[in-house]
């Protein structure tokens, strides 16, 4: 399997500070080229939201560089995945925490992480951050820990209330702000001919289902210049559809 990647972000139309972070890389393994995403979005109600979403990344980014190759030679297990990830989730939160504490501060962020490898895809999440699986449709791959998204599946609202709930924002937990951070976690069987993508809530509020499959659909990325125009060509309608938080988009496209 043959992969290209590509990510893009922008602080939007009235922050003045971009606390989003994104990375996404392409690997060579032994079977196939793999692709490692990590995209968090600061608390924006919260200070520090920057330093907490880099953090985080630079732990993610720290476990690619000294746990993967391990990996790679023994072979993908869920449960390692779900291990290691879970650690540095913990970690981070602690560390956040901690700097809080000593600063007089509140920080916080979402994560969403993608390990995408030619037989398996490992995806972590924690807070309204998501990943989407796009083909001949639109899939969210991943769940939002927040409180309208809780009540939706309770069926106490509906989707269409939920995307004017004035409470869209408020998450159930983040890295750096919750005492306690238990991420969810998705596996699956990754695609051929397909796109995986990871949002921060700024991209997809304005930015339909509809519109991903026209825009980010496979057949437009052929490229990774192509996928970063088109990664461009939606934050910039999020902004002219009103949107005001910061807007990042990674996108990892797959070949047979």
């Amino acid at each position: 399997m043959r992969i290209i990647v590509s990510a893009s972000t922008d602080t939007g139309n009235t922050k003045t500070v971009n606390q989003d972070s994104v990375t996404v890389q392409l690997l060579e393994g032994n079977g196939g080229q793999m692709a490692f995403a990590v995209l968090c979005d600061g608390m924006g109600g919260l200070q520090k939201g920057e330093l907490a979403s880099a953090s985080v990344l630079c732990a993610f980014r720290r476990w690619r560089e000294k746990r993967l190759h391990l990996l790679m030679a023994s072979g993908f297990l869920d449960h390692e995945i779900r291990r290691d990830w879970s650690d540095i989730f913990t970690e981070c939160n602690e560390k956040l925490k901690l700097f809080g504490r000593r600063n007089g501060v509140r920080l916080g962020t979402t994560a969403t992480v993608m390990l995408l490898t030619p037989g398996r895809y490992f995806v972590a999440n924690v807070g309204d951050s998501r990943a989407y699986e796009i083909q001949e449709q639109t899939r969210q791959l991943t769940k939002d820990q927040s409180v309208v998204a809780r009540e939706v599946e309770l069926g106490q609202v509906s989707i269409e209330q939920a995307e004017r709930d004035p409470r869209r924002n408020i998450l159930l937990q983040c890295v750096g702000a919750s005492e306690e951070v238990c991420a969810d976690f998705y596996f699956g069987i990754p695609r051929k001919d397909a796109v995986y993508m990871l949002c921060s809530d700024g991209f997809r509020h304005k930015i339909s289902q509809g519109d991903m499959l026209a825009v980010l659909g496979p057949r437009c990325m052929d490229s990774a210049e192509r996928m970063a125009q088109n990664e461009k060509a939606l934050i910039r309608l999020a902004k002219e559809r009103g949107e005001r938080d910061n807007i990042t988009v990674a996108t990892m496209r797959t070949f047979g």
